[in-house]
């Protein structure tokens, strides 16, 4: 069958995971594909080396501008709505779309059906989400798999051989505002907070792209019941007829929700009597970690699969065989006494503030690139939680102001260096303040660009301090 992209000239916004894979996708479908990118480095030229031996287009750094003849733009998310490029194209009147909404109409054109897809979306535990459900559709014998922003290309899943019964797919704000036509299966807005506004230039547009999710949806809008801004965007959707909003708590759920009785996740959503009846699923002893923002992401999981019809056991199964991945509440060592967890991947303060909750007492490692976020709120909320802080990166002053008001009995070290061996000083400042039956935490509520290349390696480099303190003593996981 032909595709309605071949002979097209499309230009694809942006290099890197999401771009490299979407010229690819569209040139294989016979389309004529031109790659602009603003940057001009080693591996961009790499990159374009190898999509101009599939015979595409790339113009890297001042080309990176409308090519004349273009009829769209595919844009990947590191491109801001206000670009010149997109305002050349508006201006022309080309259309700009996303690569999930290309993903999405390729989908409709293959000649095997489409596998429905379960969509998952919010500020945090988007990764964590998906994976869970993954693991819960594998568990009850599905075809699956989990793409999307998590890092799969879903031009891999949709354009390959292996056919899918579904799809667990983690969609950011970035891709949703580009993503018009797109109608999941069901969906959820895991939970909101200020995040990414400098690109989308407010807190109620950042929320309107997050919306975009449940827009269409065929079975089940998921909210959070502790976010009633994530019931506003339900309550704000135009969805099929007879879709169903549900809701999942830390606390006892009501009918058409799930939730908590006594650290069993039950069900009051997909029975048949949601007034007298509740299902168990799974206990919190089953998961890899009793956070609460973990069981919230496990609830989520399982009311997606359950909208898909998953049984009961299989949402057991699914959580007890999942494992979160790196830096996201992991447990490094205990040393004399004191356990090191590695959250990284907490890089924003509401991350940081679910994963403190998490434990008590706390010597916190925090700091990095803020992203015009404050943390007043953070520290107010975390403040009873706290033994000591250890403050690093550009923006710690931030961070440090916010604990002399909110937490000024808290005993802080500020560490005034980026070097490689700062998050070495910075894991031996915490084992001073630290006592036995504390934890020390890197949640860092900040990005990590200004010291780390990632979160990752920020990661990395916490755990390889915590493993370098007393190899003898550690008992690691």
């Amino acid at each position: 069958m032909t595709s309605q992209y071949a002979g097209r000239r499309v230009t694809v916004a942006g290099l890197g995971v999401s771009g490299v894979p979407a010229a690819r996708a569209l040139r294989g479908l016979g389309a004529l594909v031109t790659v602009v990118n603003g940057s001009d480095g080693e591996r961009q030229r790499a990159e374009a080396a190898e999509l101009e031996a599939l015979g595409i287009t790339v113009r890297l750094g001042d080309g990176a501008t409308l090519p004349e003849g273009t009829e769209l733009v595919v844009t990947t998310p590191g491109w801001k709505p206000t670009s010149p490029l997109f305002e050349a194209a508006a201006q022309a009147g080309v259309p700009v779309v996303g690569d999930v909404e290309v993903a999405w109409r390729l989908s409709a054109e293959q000649d095997r059906p489409a596998a429905p897809w379960l969509a998952v979306t919010g500020t945090n535990g988007k990764t964590t989400t998906v994976r869970m459900l993954a693991a819960i559709l594998e568990a009850a014998g599905l075809r699956t798999a989990a793409v999307g922003n998590i890092g799969v290309s879903l031009f891999d899943v949709i354009l390959g051989e292996r056919e899918y019964d579904v799809l667990a797919v983690e969609l950011s704000s970035y891709q949703l505002h580009w993503a018009p036509s797109l109608r999941a299966h069901s969906a959820t807005v895991l939970n909101l907070a200020p995040d990414h506004l400098d690109w989308h230039g407010s807190m109620e547009a950042y929320a309107a792209d997050k919306g975009r999710v449940y827009e269409g949806n065929q079975v089940a809008c998921v909210y959070n019941v502790a976010d009633p801004a994530t019931e506003e965007l339900v309550r704000a959707a135009d969805v099929a007829e007879g879709c169903r909003a549900i809701g999942f708590t830390l606390g006892t759920p009501g009918p058409s929700q799930l939730g908590l009785v006594d650290d069993i996740l039950v069900d009051r959503a997909f029975v048949a009597d949601r007034q007298r009846q509740a299902q168990e699923l799974a206990e919190v002893s089953d998961l890899a970690s009793p956070a609460p923002h973990n069981i919230a992401n496990a609830l989520a999981a399982a009311a997606l699969a359950r909208a898909y019809g998953v049984p009961p056991a299989a949402v057991r199964d699914g959580l007890r065989a999942f494992r979160p991945e790196s830096h996201r509440i992991e447990h490094v060592a205990t040393v004399d006494g004191v356990d090191f967890v590695d959250d990284s991947k907490a890089t924003n303060t509401h991350a940081a503030q679910a994963s403190l909750a998490a434990y008590e007492p706390v010597v916190w490692i925090a700091g990095g690139l803020a992203k015009g976020a404050t943390f007043d709120e953070l520290v107010s909320a975390s403040a009873s939680r706290l033994r000591g802080a250890v403050l690093i990166g550009a923006d710690r002053a931030l961070i440090r102001d916010a604990l002399a008001r909110h937490a000024p009995q808290v005993p802080v070290v500020d560490l005034d260096r980026t070097d490689t061996g700062a998050m070495s000083a910075a894991v031996q400042a915490a084992v001073g303040l630290a006592e036995p039956g504390d934890t020390v935490l890197l949640a860092p509520a900040c990005a990590s660009m200004d010291m780390f290349t990632n979160y990752n390696k920020r990661g990395e480099a916490f755990a390889d301090a915590v493993r370098a303190l007393a190899p003898g003593r550690a008992a690691h996981e």
